[in-house]
C-alpha cells in the first residue's frame, strides 16, 4: 500500500523541463489563472516569437540586398516583427485577442509577400500552420477555429490561383534564399508549437497520475482496500455489511494520559505516531483492516470479508507481534508503558459513513464485549473472550482466567492469549 506521507512529497516531473528563463519568456504578457487558457496563451507567444524570427530574417535581406528598391518590403517586414513582440500584450484585451492578431497578420504577410515577390518565394508554405490554430483557440473554441480555417482557406485559394510565379525580384539567389527561408520556417514553427502542445499534455498528464495517487492513498488511509474498491465501482451505492464471525481488537497504553501530561506534547506525539505507523504496518501481512484510533486506543476489525476462524487467527497473531513491540521499546520520559489488548469474536455490522470525511466503521455488540475485554484486562497481556478461543481453535496457547465480572455483560469466561501453538 501507497503511504500517504510519501506521496504528497512526491515530485513526479517530466523528461525534459522547459528552463526557467524560457518559460517565463513565454508567459509573457500572460494574467489568467485558468491553466487551459494559459497553455494556449503560451503558444500564441511561442507562434509569434518564430514569426518575428522569421520576419526578421527576411528584413535583414532586404536590407543587406537591395534596400533602395525593395525598403518597403523592409518596412513591411519590421512592422511585422514589431507587432509579434508586442503580442503577449493582448492578453491583457481579452481571452484570444493574440491568437485572432495573429492570424490576421500572417494572412496579410502572406497575401502581401506571394503577390508582391510571387510563388517562387514558397510564402504560401505558411498556409500549413492552418492546423496549428487549435492550439491558440483550444477545442473549446472550436466555432472560431472553423470560422479562421474557412477565411484562410478562401486565400490560399485566391493566392495559389491569382499570385504571380515572379513578382518584383528576379535574382534567383535571393529567391531560393525566400523560398528555403519559408519553407524552414513553417517546418520549424509547426514542430515547436506541437512539441510545446505535447509537452504541456505529458505534464499534464503526469500531475493527473500523481494526483490520482494520492486520491487513491487518502482513500485507502479511511478505507480498507475491499471497501474502497467497491466504492469507486459504485460510488451511489450505500456500503452496509452483516459480518457473521467478526474478530475486534481494543489496544490501549496504560499510563499513557498520565504521562502525556507530563512530558512536551512533540515528544508525547512523536512516540505515538511510531506507535500506530508500527502498527499499520504489522497489521497488513495478516490482512486485518485498521478501524480507527482514539488517542492512545488503537482498534482493528479482522475477518471483515468472511474468513471466520482464519481472521481470529490472524488477529491474535497480530495481538502477539503488538505486544512484543511494544515490550522491547524504550520509555517514554521516566514512564515504560505497557500495552493493554483485549479481542472479541462475534457478529457485527460495518459500513461507511459521513459525507465531508467519511469513515469506515464497524458497531455491534462484538465491539463492546471486545472494548470490554480491553478495558478489564491486564497491562502486558492479551485478554480474549471464549467466543475467540474457540473460533482460534488450536493455533494459540491460552491461560484461562476464569469468570470475570465485565461491566454491562455480567460474569463471563475469559482467558489470556500467551502465544501461538
Amino acid at each position: 500500500m501507497a503511504h500517504l506521507r510519501d506521496l504528497i512529497r512526491l515530485e513526479n516531473a517530466p523528461a525534459f523541463r522547459v528552463p526557467r528563463w524560457a518559460d517565463k519568456l513565454i508567459s509573457a504578457g500572460i494574467v489568467s489563472g485558468d491553466p487551459d487558457l494559459v497553455r494556449r496563451q503560451k503558444v500564441a507567444n511561442l507562434v509569434a516569437y518564430a514569426s518575428a524570427i522569421n520576419a526578421g530574417n527576411r528584413a535583414i535581406s532586404y536590407f543587406f540586398f537591395e534596400f533602395a528598391e525593395f525598403w518597403f518590403a523592409f518596412a513591411f517586414q519590421t512592422t511585422l516583427v514589431i507587432c509579434a513582440l508586442l503580442t503577449p500584450r493582448l492578453h491583457r484585451i481579452g481571452d484570444n485577442a493574440a491568437a485572432i492578431s495573429l492570424i490576421l497578420w500572417y494572412m496579410t504577410g502572406i497575401f502581401f509577400t506571394t503577390f508582391m515577390f510571387g510563388l517562387q518565394t514558397q510564402s504560401h508554405a505558411f498556409f500549413v500552420l492552418s492546423g496549428v490554430m487549435i492550439f491558440l483557440f483550444g477545442v473549446e473554441n472550436w466555432r472560431l477555429f472553423v470560422f479562421c480555417l474557412v477565411v484562410i482557406v478562401v486565400e490560399m485559394i485566391v493566392v495559389l490561383n491569382y499570385a504571380p510565379e515572379q513578382g518584383v525580384v528576379t535574382d534567383e539567389r535571393l529567391l531560393h534564399s525566400m523560398g528555403m527561408q519559408s519553407m524552414l520556417t513553417a517546418v520549424t514553427i509547426n514542430a515547436v508549437v506541437i512539441f510545446y502542445a505535447l509537452y504541456t499534455l505529458r505534464r499534464t498528464e503526469l500531475e493527473l497520475r500523481r494526483e490520482r495517487a494520492r486520491a487513491d492513498a487518502m482513500v485507502a488511509t479511511v478505507l480498507p482496500d475491499s471497501i474502497s474498491a467497491r466504492l469507486r465501482a459504485q460510488p451511489e451505492r450505500r456500503i452496509a455489511d452483516r459480518i457473521d464471525q467478526a474478530s475486534i481488537l481494543f489496544a490501549d497504553l496504560e499510563g499513557f494520559t498520565t504521562a502525556a501530561h507530563i512530558e512536551p506534547p512533540e515528544i508525547v506525539v512523536a512516540y505515538l505516531d511510531d506507535l500506530v505507523r508500527a502498527f499499520d504496518q504489522m497489521r497488513e501481512p495478516h490482512g486485518v483492516e485498521k478501524i480507527k484510533t482514539i488517542g492512545d486506543a488503537y482498534m482493528a476489525a479482522g475477518g471483515l470479508r468472511g474468513e471466520g476462524p482464519a481472521g481470529a487467527v490472524a488477529m491474535g497473531r497480530l495481538a502477539l507481534a503488538m505486544l512484543a513491540f511494544q515490550e522491547a521499546r524504550p520509555p517514554l520520559g521516566a514512564r515504560r508503558l505497557r500495552l493493554r489488548i483485549g479481542i472479541h469474536t462475534g457478529p457485527a455490522i460495518a459500513g461507511v459513513i459521513g459525507d465531508t470525511r467519511v469513515a469506515y466503521d464497524i458497531w455491534g455488540d462484538a465491539v463492546n464485549t471486545a472494548s470490554r475485554m480491553e478495558s478489564h484486562g491486564i497491562a502486558g497481556r492479551i485478554h480474549v473472550s471464549d467466543a475467540f478461543r474457540r473460533a482460534a481453535g488450536d493455533a494459540f496457547e491460552f491461560e484461562e482466567r476464569g469468570e470475570t465480572e465485565v461491566r454491562g455483560l455480567g460474569r463471563v469466561r475469559t482467558h489470556f492469549l500467551l502465544r501461538e501453538r
